[in-house]
């Protein structure tokens, strides 16, 4: 069982994580950042994943981002990714953690990405699963998962427990991974959300720095991904010195979730 604690950031900021410490000796920390949208949280993103790390011998850091979660949501700031990865940056360090893994899905991977070119020598290595922060913010907002998440404003009447249901479908292949306690997970959550961290989120594209990446990369993507495009994958896989891309039929935008198996062997596999 991972312990639930609050790292004071600011006088003014908490950021929750949970912190799941292994029974052996530790092989290193594994830090999982989770994706944005309605209702998002570290462990309903991860919750199928943690486990295995933790068996593996590894201590895994699961945030909330700021604004989402058990974490606190400032109403007074711009959810950029410099915020993002600052604050972020600042968790670690007040940890003491000089060296980590970071695992990163959509908004989580861009963060990642950031938190690696801004401080490479903290990052070991560097899991990402469709990520973000690699196109043009004009070519997300085609993606129709985007448009369906963009259509009801967060926080409006219409924003309905139903509206949350159909649109935790566009994250997966098969709908059976929504299940009722996965949207009353996300429905709890989103009831303590404010819509400014999804008003005032701004990701720039960051491809043309991939290259500047030093440390090995893991790549995954869903072929049937309806938020981020799966050409990301060969953005990566051609300006990434160091990768290797794993891209996954009849899966959406959550390959930990729909293949989670698949994805905690060979996450650890490239871990060990």
């Amino acid at each position: 069982m991972g312990t639930s604690k609050h790292c004071q950031i600011s006088d003014n900021f908490s950021l929750h994580y949970s912190d799941f410490e292994p029974t052996q000796s530790t092989k290193g920390c594994v830090v999982f950042l989770h994706g944005s949208g309605p209702g998002a949280s570290g462990m309903s993103n991860f919750q199928f994943n943690v486990g295995a790390f933790v068996d593996a011998g590894f201590r895994v850091l699961v945030p909330d981002l700021p604004g989402y979660g058990d974490s606190d949501k400032p109403t007074d700031v711009q959810y950029t990714l410099d915020y993002f990865v600052g604050t972020l940056q600042t968790w670690l360090d007040t940890l003491g953690l000089s060296k980590v893994n970071l695992v990163g899905n959509s908004l989580g991977g861009a963060i990642a990405l950031g938190m690696t070119l801004a401080k490479p020598e903290q990052t070991e290595k560097l899991i990402l699963m469709a990520t973000g922060g690699i196109e043009a913010r004009e070519t997300y907002f085609m993606m129709p998962g985007i448009q369906a998440m963009v259509a009801y404003p967060m926080g409006s009447p219409q924003f309905t427990r139903e509206v949350l249901a159909k649109l935790l479908e566009q994250l997966v292949f098969d709908p059976q991974h929504v299940t009722e306690e996965l949207i009353e997970q996300r429905w709890q959550v989103l009831q303590r959300q404010n819509p400014t961290v999804l008003s005032t989120m701004q990701v720039p594209n960051l491809s043309d720095q991939l290259k500047n990446l030093s440390c090995p990369v893991l790549s995954f993507w869903g072929r049937d991904d309806k938020f981020c495009p799966v050409s990301g994958a060969q953005t990566l896989l051609t300006q990434c010195e160091n990768i290797k891309c794993i891209n996954v039929s009849q899966c959406g935008h959550w390959v930990m979730v729909e293949h989670s198996e698949l994805f905690n062997q060979e996450s650890l596999s490239f871990l060990n």
